[in-house]
């Protein structure tokens, strides 16, 4: 399963680069059934919020979000539904240190690499068509195909440096 988004353009050559998706309540409804678990309305709202999210998210941020919209879902609820939606390939987690764990969203959705800085714990997301080129090529090289990635890079600005 490659995690590229679909692509809406209404351009001819883009054509073949057009993904249907079906929706990720589905898939997730579909996983739960087979782990032989419900679809609560607690795990819809929590899927429901992560959508929302533009980038990466904590797991107390989701938690605050739904308190703040008047949503009551419990901590441990938040946290199992994490995991059964890391199972399902929804979303995945990226570690930035050994304190906290930040999740995105990964399905549907073109590999997500990300600068780190560690002088202010800013997080941006990168999009690096060429990193995309080189995994298919060194797969392809190896006769596999690329089931997705992740790149993070840690960085400090100049002015800690003193570069």
């Amino acid at each position: 399963m490659d995690l590229a988004p679909p692509r809406r353009n209404s351009n001819a050559a883009d054509a073949d680069d057009v993904q249907i998706l079906e929706p990720l309540c589905a898939v997730f409804r579909r996983h739960l059934k087979k782990d032989g678990q419900k679809y609560t309305p607690e795990r819809a709202q929590i899927l429901d919020t992560i959508l929302r999210f533009d980038d990466v998210f904590q797991a107390e941020k989701l938690q605050e979000t739904l308190r703040t919209e008047g949503r009551r879902v419990s901590k441990a609820t938040i946290y199992r539904t994490i995991k059964l939606l890391q199972d399902a390939g929804i979303i995945q987690q990226v570690l930035f240190d050994a304190e906290q764990a930040h999740y995105q969203l990964a399905y549907g959705r073109r590999p997500c690499d990300l600068i780190i800085r560690v002088d202010t714990g800013e997080i941006e997301s990168i999009e690096a068509p060429e990193l995309i080129a080189l995994r298919d090529r060194l797969c392809a090289e190896r006769g596999l195909r690329p089931q997705g990635h992740r790149l993070i890079i840690y960085a400090m600005g100049d002015e800690v440096t003193g570069a």
